[in-house]
């Protein structure tokens, strides 16, 4: 009688242990992902400043900086789930690396104080982002690993627990960008 005491208390605490893990894991995705959250905004706030100084350069890219407008109101709504901010996200870096590329063709944008005060803090936000990515992604290998492996995946499933995004590039995002050809669309 005493043993099987001991093996129910002994279940019943690596249960626990089980779940207190699960739920260290999912917490630690959402505090990580809060701070990308955190940049992105700051990102987010730099936008408008950035549209607003290249607009008068750069007339034939209008069609790209108006979506880069859209882009950030919808991702500043609050309403998007963590996935989405993930591939919106993706969107936005892809389309901001077509604008700095495409400033090239702009010699008076590139000698404007104000532009250049706007690229290095971009850039310095873009570091900073890269590097909140390469912690959120190891936060959510983490729990994706958790959920999926034997045992904690039986509790997982039973609290419905899963799987999370990570940050990845997709295919397009890897090829050279061929900034003639963004600006046409």
């Amino acid at each position: 009688m005493v043993g099987v005491i001991v093996i129910l208390v002994a279940i019943v605490l690596f249960t626990f242990a089980l779940y207190n893990s699960l739920v260290g894991k999912k917490n630690q995705v959402e505090n990580v992902f809060a701070s990308v959250d955190a940049l992105l905004k700051k990102r987010y706030d730099l936008i408008p400043n950035l549209v607003s100084t290249v607009k008068t350069y750069m007339e034939h890219e209008k069609g790209t900086l108006t979506e880069i407008t859209e882009l950030r109101a919808k991702a500043v709504s609050g309403t998007l789930t963590s996935d989405e901010k993930v591939q919106l996200d993706n969107k936005i870096s892809k389309m901001l690396g077509g604008i700095m590329v495409a400033v090239e063709n702009y010699p008076d944008l590139k000698a404007n104080q104000n532009f250049l005060q706007l690229q290095g803090s971009l850039n310095e936000v873009e570091e900073q982002i890269s590097a909140a990515r390469r912690a959120y992604n190891a936060a959510v290998t983490d729990y994706n690993n958790a959920i999926e492996m034997v045992p904690t995946n039986i509790v997982a499933s039973m609290l419905n627990y899963k799987r999370k995004q990570v940050f990845e590039a997709s295919e397009a995002e890897r090829q050279n960008i061929n900034v003639g050809q963004l600006f046409k669309n």
